[in-house]
């Protein structure tokens, strides 16, 4: 039977995660996963993908605090809770744009702008912030954090592990799982059962299939020290390609939380829903 063998959230987009050992469900997905992001001067999102430097600043959060950090840089907190005072930022996430997101203040912003090398602004989603999912398994109701298309993703051990023994046998070095930034870890399963589980119960919990991920050049990116290589792409390219697009190469799986509350913890078991 799977079982859920990690818990991780993102609190900012693209900067590092945090390891939990179980973790409530609210209507936007994981709670304190990705809820703050990084935007340029027009209020577009910025990510590893452009932004590499970002794998450097790490997370964390306490009851009322998100805290940055960076070796040989500082630190900076800002408040986790909405605050209806604070300015909005038309910001734009994807196809998403205009999203309402809360200013997190200058220090923040200073911070940020110091250690990547260009004007940024932190932003949150507060009070007046709404996305709604956009893909074709997404229903009335169904919302977003500022995650790229679906509130969690999902990847199991046993996939990791047949993708690492490819990549081995190319000569290459085998990648931790972090290099996919999962939500939920899967063990006790066969590589890439998850690509077949229409939905899933974890506890009080109800998970829709949402499609598998389609993984873009973060994968490369050492989450510790932000340099890229070459895998795990080219090795999934060799077999996990879409045949009707072959642009896209796929690790993990998308999911929708259809419970909007509950609680999920390591080492609960996943069920057919």
């Amino acid at each position: 039977m799977p079982r859920v063998s990690g818990l991780f959230i993102y609190p900012v987009k693209s900067c590092r995660g945090l390891s939990l050992p179980t973790a409530e469900i609210d209507e936007l997905g994981l709670a304190g996963d990705r809820r703050f992001l990084v935007v340029d001067e027009t209020g577009k999102f910025l990510t590893q993908r452009t932004h590499p430097r970002m794998a450097q600043i790490a997370t964390a959060l306490d009851a009322t605090q998100l805290t940055l950090s960076v070796d040989h840089h500082g630190t900076v907190s800002v408040a986790r809770a909405s605050d209806s005072a604070a300015p909005l930022r038309a910001v734009t996430v994807w196809k998403h744009a205009d999203l309402q997101a809360e200013d997190c203040g200058p220090e923040a912003a200073a911070w940020l702008s110091d250690f990547l090398g260009l004007r940024c602004t932190l932003v949150r989603s507060g009070e007046k912030f709404h996305r709604a999912v956009l893909k074709k398994a997404g229903r009335p109701g169904d919302c977003l954090s500022f995650a790229d298309a679906a509130p969690l993703l999902v990847a199991s051990e046993a996939s990791l592990a047949d993708l690492n023994d490819r990549i081995l046998a190319q000569g290459g070095e085998p990648v931790p799982m972090d290099r996919f930034r999962p939500n939920l870890v899967v063990s006790d399963c066969a590589p890439f059962a998850e690509d077949e589980w229409p939905s899933v119960r974890i506890g009080d919990v109800v998970l829709r299939n949402a499609g598998k991920s389609d993984r873009c050049i973060v994968t490369t990116t050492d989450q510790q020290t932000g340099e890229r290589g070459k895998e795990p792409l080219r090795t999934l390219a060799t077999f996990r390609r879409d045949p009707a697009d072959p642009t896209s190469v796929y690790f993990g799986v998308n999911f929708i939380n259809e419970s909007k509350r509950g609680t999920l913890r390591v080492g609960d078991a996943l069920t057919p829903a």
